[in-house]
């Protein structure tokens, strides 16, 4: 599969299979989507008159070349191994989403923990509950060293004491067993402060910070439950936390809805207010709600990824870049297959665990007693749901096989498709409409930084 396309002055051609990224002239643009339909003498006729027949012969002979070599028109490799993979890999768990409070100081209109309750009740998890789930995750890891520990909610800082206390016995863990700990903390900033920082620095990887964007947008969605917003509390903490960290291993995080389609302006402030490493993503929710997203927003919001592209390329320019997550791309290394092809691990690799020590696929399936797995004290028990997310891939996804981004998003969210199909195996198709364009403008960033280097 090849799939071409024109993006801020750069016409590109991408080899699926391979992962060969081509940047070419218009000539070759033109020859490459009619090489496979047509022979040589058809292709020279039918671009008779716009090019010079020397170009097109020239196109040809190179479009063949890179054929020959497997950087086009390659074939797809990959289903087979898969399966081969699927099939014989155990089955490991490296990853907890530990939901260290079902509770929130916010009251965020598109929460789908619905203020941190999660269809159940509001509850702060016990040092005892996280001590097992950690315990849990040590005897199920095998031998993975590295394990990895967010803490989530609701809003974790609302149970603070609980995370230090987990982090010390996490650490007590480590040498007796050959494992590492990487802890990530996710907090809206009410409550936090200096000790939270200083804490922060010293024990999480990775930080993520919620805010929206501009003021109006992030008061809008992101009140307190009076109604209050919480942008001018959280910005100046958000600040001091981000340069604390020599801007990196944080990221600030928002969620753009239908009431601002103009989110690259929300990116945009983001990275004026000094923050490197900005993330804005799209509300996914109940087509009922006001505020989601909708087909017919599509053409706006394509616009404002390729525009966000373009401002990225020139503030790189001027060495005033930020990361936007959307864009970020591995193309000479990344994921290794068998991730780009199945994904982030939910239901296998990565689990998230309630308060009360119930296991899920992840955050987004907690409260669904039809995904329980199980609890961390007797583990898990519904082996048929593991298996049904062990085998969830791209070549399990219909759609997943005529799209080009299938091994850049290896399939989308499960519980994107689950909420919109109600399966785990398909898609949820405004979602990978707009992967496909951040995809298309990450590529295109990548040959603009590629020009600045010769």
């Amino acid at each position: 599969m090849v799939h071409q396309f024109k993006n801020n002055g750069y016409d590109i051609v991408l080899d699926v299979n391979s992962g060969a990224i081509h940047v070419v002239d218009d000539v070759t643009y033109d020859v490459v989507a009619l090489f496979e339909e047509k022979s040589s003498d058809e292709i020279i006729k039918a671009l008779d008159g716009k090019y010079p027949e020397s170009d097109i012969r020239e196109a040809i002979e190179e479009i063949e070349e890179l054929k020959e070599q497997g950087e086009l028109f390659t074939e797809d490799s990959y289903e087979g191994y898969i399966t081969d993979f699927i099939d014989n890999r155990p089955t490991v768990v490296k990853a907890l989403c530990l939901h260290i409070a079902h509770d929130c100081n916010l009251a965020c209109r598109y929460c789908f923990a619905e203020e941190g309750e999660y269809h159940g009740r509001r509850a702060l998890m016990s040092y005892e509950t996280g001590k097992q789930a950690l315990d849990f995750l040590v005897a199920n890891s095998g031998n993975r060293r590295n394990l990895e520990v967010d803490f989530f909610g609701g809003e974790p800082l609302m149970n603070f004491e609980v995370v230090k206390q987990l982090v010390k016995y996490g650490r007590s863990l480590e040498e007796k067993n050959n494992k590492k700990f990487r802890f990530t903390l996710t907090t809206n900033g009410v409550l936090l402060n200096d000790d939270v920082m200083e804490f922060a620095n010293k024990e999480m990887g990775n930080v993520v910070l919620s805010i929206d964007g501009r003021k109006e947008v992030h008061d809008k969605m992101r009140p307190f439950r009076k109604g209050a917003g919480s942008y001018d509390l959280i910005v100046p903490k958000f600040q001091k936390l981000a340069e604390s960290r020599n801007q990196n291993n944080y990221y600030v995080r928002g969620t753009y809805t239908h009431f601002n389609t103009d989110f690259s302006k929300d990116v945009l402030h983001l990275a004026d207010l000094g923050f490197k490493q900005v993330s804005v993503e799209p509300v996914v929710t109940d087509p009922k709600e006001p505020y989601c997203l909708k087909e017919s927003d599509l053409p706006k919001l394509f616009q404002e990824y390729d525009d966000l592209a373009a401002e990225m390329i020139k503030r790189k320019k001027e060495g005033d870049e930020f990361n936007f997550f959307h864009f970020m791309i591995d193309l000479a290394g990344g994921p290794c297959v068998a991730k780009r092809l199945s994904g982030c691990g939910s239901g296998t690799e990565y689990l998230a665990v309630t308060p009360w020590g119930d296991l899920y696929p992840c955050h987004q399936f907690v409260g669904n007693e039809d995904f329980l797995l199980g609890d961390v004290w007797k583990g898990v028990k519904r082996n048929d749901i593991v298996n049904e997310f062990k085998h969830c891939n791209v070549y399990s996804k219909k759609e997943c096989q005529k799209c080009f981004a299938r091994f850049y998003c290896s399939g989308g969210c499960a519980a994107n498709s689950y909420n919109e199909k109600g399966t785990i195996n398909d898609t949820y198709e405004l979602g990978c409409e707009l992967q496909r364009k951040r995809v298309e403008c990450a590529i295109a960033i990548k040959a603009a930084e590629a020009e600045m280097e010769d």
